[in-house]
């Protein structure tokens, strides 16, 4: 990424020794398992993986989120507001940037941004490739008196050196060490190899027919060369898709195919096991991939908020932890100025059930008419913006004092 070296700063240089390569030594690197290999394996080729690989990119992604202040007001005049829903940088909207986020995070189990800085303004965000960035150690207090980590990024044979305030850096899957993350490939290596194979055999014995493996039967003796030039003359002829389905056999000899039926080796069967096995790991429920054997549509908006709970909730919690440490200054902290995903998005059920809610909320004082109309996409109206409740309604304290006074009596 050429645009680090703009405004990029290395804190190497301002610090120097007399033996620069002893003194690096000292530092540990926590690099993690070398994984390049893994995630190769586990390319997103294989279905169930990429799936959940976009179902989580895609849910964080349309989340919206906002910055509030210590009351729960939205905040729009902060350069921060500016990135986080207009432009993070120039190349990205803020859709783009997040699922780009959450696509390193859970692929390469790190996903990592550098804070663009001018002054007291940030700028901009953006994304490292995370196969570029390492996590430095300071333990034996050699930039600071302080144990202290950093990263450093390598772009063209040059290395770049940020503190860790300076980079965003969302972890993925369960951290051995609470530095770096790991990947759902290096966790489900074995798992997700096995996935592929699968599928390469499945492909391999679909282009051969699935009655292309047989049993040759003959008299007399063939040498070793016979057989292989026998076999290849037959294998040639039945895969020339001319020769229509009509096999010429030699007189003598038999040929019996063998009939493969992929349900008695139960494969459907492992591979739904597998690719459930798979999703589970990144916290996808079976409906998401269309698997509604032990569930209906009915409930499908019940399963939607259990995914939300279960797996959505402390990923979008990581995210806002380290906005809020990362993004704010710590004046704007102290004031409770947070940011927060609305996940009111995931939430929405049909029509029906909007407007039962909205209602609800409405008539309950909760919202104003024009909040309701805004959650709907509708216009605001004049008079819209003040909350309305029941006139029947009163403080529980108050209840019956409306009969303590009797009436005037009528002659």
């Amino acid at each position: 990424m050429g645009i680090i070296k703009n405004f990029g700063r290395a804190v190497k240089n301002t610090f120097t020794w007399k033996n620069e390569q002893d003194g690096w030594e000292t530092i540990n690197i926590s690099t993690g398992e070398n994984i390049e290999s893994l995630i190769t394996k586990a390319n997103t080729s294989e279905i169930t993986y990429y799936i959940c690989l976009k179902i989580l990119s895609e849910s964080i992604g349309k989340l919206s989120i906002h910055l509030k202040d210590g009351e729960g007001i939205k905040i729009t005049d902060s350069d921060i507001n500016y990135l986080l829903k207009v432009r993070p940088n120039p190349f990205m909207t803020p859709t783009d940037f997040k699922t780009l986020m959450e696509f390193n995070r859970n692929h390469y189990g790190n996903a990592y941004a550098l804070i663009e800085t001018n002054g007291n303004k940030r700028v901009g965000l953006h994304p490292l490739d995370p196969r570029k960035v390492k996590v430095v150690i300071d333990d034996d207090h050699i930039l600071s008196h302080k144990t202290k980590y950093y990263y450093k990024y390598t772009d063209k044979g040059r290395d770049y050196y940020y503190q860790d305030k300076e980079i965003i850096h969302l972890k993925g899957g369960l951290s051995r060490d609470g530095i770096v993350g790991t990947s759902i490939a290096e966790e489900l290596a074995g798992t997700i190899r096995g996935s592929i194979e699968a599928q390469k055999y499945l492909n391999d014995l679909y282009s051969r027919g699935l009655t292309a493996n047989a049993i040759l039967e003959y008299t007399g003796e063939l040498n070793k060369e016979k057989k292989k030039e026998l076999v290849r003359t037959i294998t040639e002829f039945v895969r020339d898709k001319d020769n229509g389905n009509i096999v010429p056999i030699p007189l003598g000899m038999k040929l019996t195919p063998l009939d493969i039926k992929l349900t008695d080796a139960q494969f459907f069967e492992l591979r739904k096991f597998t690719g459930l096995q798979i999703a589970a790991a990144f916290g996808i429920k079976p409906n998401q991939l269309n698997n509604y054997d032990k569930s209906s549509y009915n409930s499908s908006e019940m399963q939607n908020l259990t995914f939300l709970i279960d797996t959505l909730l402390v990923i979008l919690k990581k995210y806002e932890e380290e906005f809020d440490y990362k993004l704010l200054f710590e004046d704007e902290i102290n004031k409770g100025v947070h940011t927060e995903f609305n996940v009111a998005t995931i939430l929405r059920g049909d029509l029906k059930s909007q407007a039962e809610a909205l209602q609800k909320y409405v008539s309950g004082g909760i919202y104003t008419p024009n909040e309701a109309r805004a959650y709907s996409g509708m216009p605001k109206i004049d008079g819209g913006d003040v909350l309305m409740v029941n006139g029947t309604y009163v403080p529980i304290d108050d209840i019956g004092k409306a009969y303590e006074k009797g009436g005037e009596k009528s002659d």
